[in-house]
């Protein structure tokens, strides 16, 4: 619906709730994640709401970012595991202030887009404006390190990154853009933790049971309307998990 709160939301879960160790619940949600974002993503692509040449760029950042996470917290070994609670509150905290400050960057984004507009004196299709590939590289790369040593930062973090690099994408774009942006991310965090053996193929399973047809409707949903409701509510519970994982609670 809102293009986050799948990991942001997940990992906090297994660890909080179930008492799974952080690694495993990043790999386990990474390898549940890879599964539902085709989901929303080819909904949106019926809708033909994706920038593909944004996907392109991204994914080029992105997919070495991600491993490159992963390889740090291999390296780092057991002495990575005391550090990634607090790691991955702080990637929630940062979530949620992305997405309450979303609407305000976008606006200020927009208007620079206009800006650039009137003095450049461009009359053609705003939205096909041409692909910014450094800053659209540069945002891939820091999600998909983000993603690979915490899973936390493929939807609302990314979603700020494209905003600020395309204010002229409608939500719509902007949600499909980044679903599809999200796979091949998360589809090589996710080989990382395969071969570092840190997933939970029975949790995994049974978290997608229910997640594969939420995330059909939450897709469907957010090519009709905006998602402010239910923004909000994520807001609220990444904030309070992320400080809950920090350990200031």
């Amino acid at each position: 619906l809102t293009g986050a709160g799948g990991s942001s939301v997940l990992t906090p879960l297994l660890v909080l709730l179930y008492g799974m160790p952080a690694l495993p619940a990043v790999g386990t949600d990474l390898v549940a994640a890879l599964v539902m974002k085709p989901v929303g993503g080819l909904v949106h692509l019926h809708h033909r709401t994706v920038r593909m040449d944004i996907v392109g760029w991204l994914a080029l950042g992105s997919v070495p970012g991600a491993v490159l996470g992963v390889g740090i917290l291999s390296l780092a070994g057991g002495s990575a595991s005391p550090l990634l609670l607090p790691l991955l509150g702080a990637a929630l905290l940062a979530t949620a202030v992305a997405m309450l400050a979303r609407p305000r960057l976008r606006a200020a984004a927009e208007r620079r887009g206009r800006e650039w507009t009137r003095r450049s004196g461009s009359t053609g299709d705003v939205s096909r404006r041409q692909v910014r590939r450094t800053l659209t590289l540069s945002v891939g790369l820091c999600g998909g390190v983000l993603v690979g040593l915490t899973s936390v930062g493929s939807g609302s973090l990314m979603v700020v990154g494209i905003t600020m690099c395309y204010p002229e994408l409608s939500m719509a774009e902007l949600v499909g853009t980044d679903l599809v942006a999200a796979v091949p991310m998360v589809g090589a965090a996710a080989l990382g933790h395969l071969v570092t053996g840190g997933v939970h193929f029975g949790v995994a399973g049974v978290l997608l049971i229910g997640a594969i047809p939420g995330t059909f409707l939450g897709a469907r949903l957010s090519s009709r309307t905006d998602g402010r409701l239910a923004r909000g509510a994520l807001i609220a519970v990444l904030a309070a998990t992320g400080v809950k994982l920090i350990g200031v609670v």
